[in-house]
């Protein structure tokens, strides 16, 4: 009987054992194996959406909207989208949707970015100012970006990477005041819907970054694309009844 109650523990060692090596190598496997990104097609602008915890989900989805939207569209240069964040983990959004971001730049080699886009976060006046890494990333992309583009307080973002210094901008309207006395020197206009001013879009954010992001799309692909995605999407699109500044440089 001895003998057979230490075959029975043996075997159930055994048997736990050999799950327990089970289980580390799927960890292992799923350590090693290559993070996937997203197909880029060629001969389309590489449009990043910078995100973090707190984004709020309009001021992403809206512009993602309107910009995925143009692959659908014939015989003009599309929009590659993705996400750009600081982590590989998902970002839970203010309002607690969970998005996994693409590209994680603090270790991943991006592709050219030529639109940057930052929507509004929960901790754009404060907290979120204060992210070198963050504040460096925008810089970095600057530099060969054909645009950028902010909405709702996203501009206090461009504003800190010292993107605003010779350019008109706008923010959420209840947030201009706030704007303005930490960055003084800034020009920054009331009653506007979206700012355009050289190569940066800064729009109030909100329902009306879809029609800063329509506007983008009529500046680049015309009138009658825009229409077209406007209508896509059940927004009735029409530039002159929207309040807007485009300074000519």
């Amino acid at each position: 009987m001895k003998h057979i109650i230490s075959f029975l523990l043996l075997s159930i060692l055994f048997s736990c054992n050999s799950s327990g090596n089970k289980d580390n190598n799927v960890i292992i496997k799923q350590e090693n194996k290559a993070k996937q990104f997203p197909k880029l097609e060629p001969n389309r602008y590489n449009v990043g959406f910078l995100i973090m915890d707190g984004v709020y989900n309009t001021e992403l989805t809206a512009p993602f909207d309107i910009f995925q939207h143009t692959v659908f569209r014939e015989n003009i240069k599309a929009m590659n989208v993705f996400t750009v964040a600081n982590t590989d983990n998902p970002i839970r959004t203010f309002e607690g949707m969970r998005i996994l971001p693409d590209y994680n730049y603090l270790k991943d080699k991006l592709p050219k970015i030529d639109i940057l886009v930052v929507p509004s976060a929960e901790h754009h006046l404060d907290t979120d100012l204060e992210d070198e890494a963050m504040i460096n990333f925008v810089k970095q992309v600057n530099k060969e970006a054909q645009f950028i583009t902010s909405h709702c307080d996203g501009a206090f973002v461009l504003a800190k990477a010292n993107l605003l210094n010779n350019s008109v901008s706008t923010t959420f309207p209840s947030d201009i005041d706030a704007m303005r006395t930490r960055f003084p020197n800034l020009d920054i206009r009331k009653d506007v819907l979206f700012v355009h001013d050289g190569k940066y879009i800064t729009s109030a954010g909100g329902a009306k970054s879809f029609e800063a992001a329509l506007y983008l799309c009529e500046f680049l692909y015309g009138k009658e694309i825009a229409q077209s995605l406007a209508g896509g999407l059940v927004i009735d699109w029409n530039l002159e009844k929207a309040p807007h500044l485009v300074i000519k440089k």
